[in-house]
């Protein structure tokens, strides 16, 4: 028998990477990542993609792995996880997902719901739309399915333009989660674990980071992207953190108010993510403080699947 495929998922900046780092020092593991944006070559800060050292203490897979302007979609990460997930067990060791995406997430370990492919045009029209402003997509979708506006950001372009690509097909949206519990693809036996933090505590957490991403030269990351050809409006590029740096360099927002922007975005994106996170069935939930930070979590998480492990092939 195959040991549980273990899922460390959570909100943005709860301490995910860390606890993995921590739980190699105890447990042969690879990290499989994840994270929408992290696949994005050149989109290192305002990814908060791994440090160095953390990928020097544990393999990280799936980072790095396409160009801004690739489309990458949750189809195309199952089906690379997967293959990850296959090598580091051939390797003798423990494959862990990490990650915030949850959509990529439920496709690998349940599978995705079948619906229409995606229609380039369609969605030119749409990105451009946005880029007039981002109620003006938010409005569009509104005036079609306005309950499924209600729980979408107006400046959540992906999953906007996606909801409006399906209803123009002719996909039944709201009915895809009731699908996905009976997709042939879905993966038995999953340890799911959902890290979490006071909601103060992290929100104060992501402003901070927020302002280190500034610091840290996240200016220059986008004007590097640009200047390499990248279209603003690009999904990868519309990112939390890239659209108000692109509008910065424009002149058209200064240094605090894109901080502020930043700061208030991602605070609004982790809500999200917990969101989703509590819709999914069986995700086992550690609050990061009360046991002791992301070193504790390791601990108990190692506790956790070393039975599985002893006497057991990967």
């Amino acid at each position: 028998m195959k040991p549980p495929l273990l899922v460390i998922a959570g909100p943005t900046g709860v301490g995910k990477t860390a606890a993995a780092v921590a739980l190699a020092g105890l447990v042969p593991i690879e990290v499989v990542s994840a994270d929408s944006r992290q696949v994005y070559r050149g989109m290192d800060i305002g990814t908060a993609k791994p440090t160095r050292e953390e990928r020097a203490a544990v393999a990280h897979h799936l980072i790095d792995v396409t160009d801004p302007d690739d489309r990458y979609h949750a189809a195309r990460f199952a089906g690379e996880a997967r293959a990850a997930i296959d090598a580091i067990r051939s390797r003798g060791r423990l494959p862990v997902v990490v990650g915030g995406t949850g959509l990529y997430i439920r496709a690998l370990v349940r599978g995705l719901d079948p619906a229409p492919p995606a229609d380039p045009a369609f969605r030119r029209e749409l990105y451009a739309l946005a880029e007039v402003g981002a109620e003006a997509l938010h409005e569009r979708l509104a005036r079609v399915a306005p309950a499924l506006a209600q729980r979408l950001h107006p400046n959540d372009h992906v999953r906007i333009v996606r909801a409006l690509e399906l209803l123009r097909a002719g996909a039944p949206v709201g009915e895809a989660q009731r699908r996905w519990r009976d997709a042939p693809e879905a993966i038995d036996d999953v340890m799911d674990v959902g890290l979490t933090l006071p909601r103060d505590v992290l929100a104060t957490r992501l402003q901070a980071r927020a302002g280190a991403m500034i610091e840290g030269g996240l200016a220059d990351e986008v004007r590097s992207l640009l200047a390499r050809g990248y279209d603003p409006s690009l999904p990868a590029m519309q990112g939390i953190g890239y659209r108000e740096m692109v509008l910065l360099l424009r002149g058209e927002l200064d240094e605090a108010e894109a901080l502020r922007r930043m700061q208030r975005d991602t605070v609004r994106y982790a809500k999200r993510q917990w969101t989703w996170f509590s819709r999914e069935p069986g995700i086992q939930w550690l609050d990061v403080a009360l046991c002791g930070g992301p070193d504790a979590v390791a601990r108990l998480l190692a506790e956790r699947v070393e039975p599985h492990l002893k006497g057991a092939p990967l």
